[in-house]
């Protein structure tokens, strides 16, 4: 692995772009190279094999472009996948999930009771009550899940009527009652943030996934001296499983930039 090497970022779609675009914000010296496997999306009601399977096919990719990092920018795959990314990964690429950085972060809080929002996978694997769980025992966790905000985002639902009344649904449930702090337990959503602080009036701390997992990223390549010390000659590259207009244009939002996909069929 060289300093010079890309970081690899996926995603079940446009959602990992919000921690792509904190890295590159704190990390501008770093070359990213994205995958959406828009082909599979939503991730939140694939089989736990399904999910493995596009993993590993994913990252054999990444590892083809010779990236030093693979970062898994999706829940449901960082809760079902992370084992099988790892393996293929073994001494060719650092590894880090978007649940570990969070749940440490968060664990470290002064919460009492900590809500987690995110797609059926991701909330029925208990990966981050688990986590959070053995990082702080004196926390309760109230975990619920919320599948229709992701194929809400990717529509280009937020901000308007219908996002507001999706979101109310879901954060009204008494499950959430009287929680302290909220895991955005999704990369997609970042996007409906200020819509959820809102609804709570600023009154729970929100943690966003995309800026946390940004600040591990950086951690670990100063800790294997691999950050990028020049900034890199070559622009950003993204990639998709199945290509669509409507996907590039919601993608410029997420990434805050104009950017072009090439479709890849693993």
């Amino acid at each position: 692995m060289k300093k010079t090497n890309s970081i690899g970022i996926f995603d079940s779609g446009i959602g990992g772009l919000t921690v792509g675009h904190q890295i590159a914000k704190l990390m501008p010296n770093e070359h990213i190279i994205y995958f959406g496997d828009t082909k599979h999306l939503p991730y939140g009601d694939k089989s736990a094999d399904a999910i493995k399977s596009y993993s590993k096919k994913i990252t054999e990719f990444l590892i083809e472009q010779q990236c030093k990092m693979v970062v898994i920018a999706c829940n449901t795959a960082s809760a079902l996948a992370f084992k099988e990314v790892l393996e293929c990964c073994k001494g060719l690429a650092i590894v880090l999930n978007v649940i570990d950085p969070v749940a440490e972060h968060t664990s470290k809080s002064k919460a009492k009771k900590i809500g987690v929002i995110g797609t059926k996978n991701t909330i029925a694997s208990n990966a981050y009550s688990a986590k959070l769980g053995e990082l702080n025992k004196n926390v309760t966790i109230a975990s619920l899940p919320t599948p229709l905000l992701v194929p809400m985002i990717e529509e280009g639902f937020y901000n308007d009527k219908i996002s507001t009344s999706i979101i109310s649904n879901y954060l009204e449930n008494k499950v959430l009652e009287n929680i302290d702090h909220l895991i955005l337990g999704c990369t997609h959503y970042p996007l409906i943030e200020d819509e959820i602080n809102k609804y709570y009036e600023n009154k729970v701390v929100i943690v966003n996934s995309a800026k946390i997992v940004s600040q591990f990223v950086k951690k670990r390549l100063q800790e294997n001296k691999l950050l990028a010390s020049v900034p890199s000659k070559n622009s950003h590259l993204f990639f998709v499983s199945d290509y669509t207009k409507s996907f590039e244009q919601s993608a410029q939002y997420f990434f805050g930039q104009r950017i072009s996909f090439t479709e890849v069929v693993l």
